[in-house]
């Protein structure tokens, strides 16, 4: 089948690739020349493992291509994805529809015959209706159909979503349009991927739902994490204990520094500005939001607090800056709240990143970027794992001892298993566990 796909963010570059290597011939719209050039030579401007050797077989097949012009990629198209930002508003909160609205005036002026206009982006409910009533305006005679396909893909993981995902949401309000979407994903509904037919108001509001529910469990943990401190208990035994529960599922029950990334803290909010319009305010969701920003305050603190309750002249090696790992996204990482917290409070910062510096140095100013993890410990009062990168999990702890002054290590993201430790000779600060102290000292 023929695709377009507007935009070549995350979403749309990620989607595009996968469709075309299941087959599809595609065309990627972007309205920037340079970085247009640089994805027809194969070369991707973000990091996703294994996206870059899929763009450029690909391309190198004439699946997929790249342009600058609706003009030569929305005529005769069997579907066009709209994939663009839809950002925060700050003045509600609310979703910022105006590249979508753009991009539906942009296609209702090229289209011809038949075609689906999907909206791929993570967008409000009512989206779907407005983009039709922008179409219909701009071209009446134009020959289509507005349906709902939202993303349910994981930074990091995203090609292994597309390709065996969970399921595969599409809205629509007429059959035809479900029988093109449904031809589309003929590739993985024959391995059994489930799909999931609604309306478009409810598949608009699934993916709100989905996530607000996902960043709920991840603040539920963490806020449990905070009482283990307080009685002893261990948050990852806790975790194991309720996930094993299938009502309830181990996913997204890791304690750590706070949810970031371009999903949960944009989708939060626009699902709360929404419920507040219809006159159904979410109690739980923006419980969630406010306990999400006072987790990264509190994580601040602990640090400080794990550093004798003083960092002035202190010097903090920092492991980690993305939201997450295996990806160079810095939209939202707590580390961007957690870090100007620290150096308010007196502390120098050394910090390494695989893929993230690039960005972070846009967001963070007077760090010390390190080419690797040990170049950010000589010296150092104490290490900080802010990310949880593989290569974090296998470190040298006697080359870790022998480069910081003293051996403290302050882990929000519970990589290391407290006898580990305690036997390496550290005194290791975690979430939602006890204090760890060098096995020799608590043999005294």
């Amino acid at each position: 089948m023929k695709v377009a796909m507007i935009g070549t963010g995350y979403v749309g570059l990620v989607t595009g690739a996968c469709f075309a290597d299941l087959g599809h011939e595609v065309v990627c719209v972007d309205k920037d020349d340079g970085k247009v050039e640089r994805l027809r030579r194969g070369e991707v401007p973000i990091y996703e493992p294994g996206l870059e050797d899929m763009v450029q077989r690909n391309v190198e097949a004439e699946r997929l291509s790249f342009t600058t012009s609706f003009a030569e990629a929305v005529p005769g198209r069997d579907a066009v994805f709209i994939a663009v930002g839809t950002p925060t508003k700050e003045s509600d909160g609310s979703a910022d529809l105006s590249a979508v609205h753009a991009a539906a005036r942009e296609i209702a002026r090229h289209l011809s015959g038949y075609t689906v206009i999907v909206d791929k982006s993570t967008v409000p409910v009512g989206t779907g209706d407005e983009v039709e009533a922008i179409i219909r305006d701009e071209n009446p005679d134009a020959h289509f159909d507005v349906a709902s396909n939202p993303e349910f893909l994981r930074e990091g993981s995203a090609i292994e979503d597309f390709m065996k995902p969970d399921r595969v949401v599409i809205g629509v309000n007429a059959e035809r349009p479900r029988r093109v979407l449904q031809a589309l994903y003929r590739p993985l509904t024959m391995h059994e991927t489930p799909m999931v037919y609604t309306s478009r108001a409810t598949a608009e509001l699934t993916k709100y739902a989905a996530n607000a529910f996902l960043a709920t469990k991840v603040t539920f943990i963490n806020e449990i994490a905070d009482i283990c401190e307080r009685v002893g208990a261990d948050v990852q035994d806790v975790s194991r204990g309720i996930g094993l529960d299938s009502r309830i599922g181990p996913k997204f029950l890791q304690a750590g520094a706070g949810f970031g990334g371009s999903c949960f803290p944009k989708d939060t909010l626009a699902l709360t500005s929404t419920a507040r319009k219809v006159g159904r305010p979410t109690q739980i969701v923006e419980a969630v939001m406010a306990a999400n920003t006072e987790r990264k305050l509190r994580m601040a603190e602990k640090i400080i607090d794990a550093c004798g309750g003083n960092l002035e002249g202190k010097t903090l090696a920092v492991l980690g800056v993305t939201f997450k790992p295996n990806t160079d996204d810095m939209r939202d990482a707590p580390s961007l709240d957690i870090i100007p917290l620290l150096q308010k409070a007196g502390a120098g910062i050394r910090a390494y990143d695989p893929e993230g510096m690039e960005d972070a140095r846009k967001y963070l100013s007077n760090i010390d970027w390190k080419k690797d993890a040990y170049s950010a410990m000589p010296g150092a009062d104490a290490l900080l794992i802010l990310t949880e990168w593989n290569e974090f999990r296998v470190l040298d702890f006697e080359r870790i001892k022998s480069l910081l002054k003293t051996p403290l290590v302050i882990d929000l993201r519970n990589i290391y298993s407290l006898a580990e430790m305690a036997q390496a000779g550290f005194v290791y600060h975690s979430v939602g566990r006890d204090v760890v102290q060098p096995a020799s000292q608590m043999a005294k």
